[in-house]
């Protein structure tokens, strides 16, 4: 099903340069190293796979990418919505490359009109500092914030780099499930500092992780490495 929307977020947006620092790598644990694996699959089906023929192009200028492996939407007309992921961050110069992956919930108590439950994998691509700063500031509601704009593309939509144009961020979203015009704009997205910390270790927040890069973790090395081809 062919899906695309504009929507307006907003927030302000401060470019925040960080010295990079490493901590000693934590030890992974099976449920937060199972996300991460779960969000390389997703990197993997959008970035590498045939029905996103535009995303990899939008990668290579990226300033950073949230994963979320899947967002669960239920409930008929309303439903709640909810799921967990990954922000990562990438630095043009000197050699940083692709962050560790901080985690991320997103939720909502309604996310647009549906018809029957969906399943969506989703990869926000993140294309200036202004939208990726927007999300690191401050617990991130689509459609609520002032500065900030997105594309959302569903599978089999082709020119998507065409119709993002000067977004900030554009959202591809790989659907299973009955819907009619279900929508992001609603849901918001907070950093789960809970999780960075116990797969990091204790003071790990997803600024730590991904602006001032002080922590590490060999369990997240296989996403880095296939993100690394941007």
């Amino acid at each position: 099903m062919k899906l695309t929307r504009r929507i307006v977020l907003s927030g302000t947006a401060a470019v925040v340069a960080a010295p990079l620092a490493f901590a000693r790598p934590a030890r992974a644990d099976a449920k937060r190293q199972s996300l991460v694996d779960s969000c390389l699959a997703t990197a993997r089906k959008v970035l590498g796979g045939p029905d996103f023929p535009d995303a990899a192009k939008l990668m290579v200028n990226a300033k950073g990418v949230l994963i979320i492996p899947e967002l669960v939407q239920g409930g008929f007309i309303i439903g709640a919505a909810g799921g967990r992921g990954v922000l990562m961050g990438k630095t043009a110069s000197g050699g940083g490359g692709w962050s560790y992956p901080a985690f991320y919930g997103m939720g909502s108590g309604s996310i647009g009109l549906q018809v029957g439950g969906k399943v969506s994998e989703i990869v926000f691509i993140i294309r200036n500092e202004k939208g990726l700063q927007a999300i690191l500031d401050h617990k991130f509601k689509f459609g609520a914030e002032a500065g900030v704009t997105m594309v959302a593309v569903g599978i089999g939509l082709e020119g998507a780099s065409t119709a993002a144009g000067g977004a900030d961020i554009v959202a591809f979203a790989n659907s299973q499930g009955l819907f009619a015009g279900a929508s992001i704009e609603g849901s918001y997205l907070d950093a789960d500092n809970d999780w960075n910390a116990l797969y990091y270790g204790a003071g790990a927040t997803a600024k730590t992780v991904v602006v001032e890069r002080r922590y590490t973790n060999p369990g997240a090395e296989p996403l880095r490495q296939y993100l690394s081809k941007w």
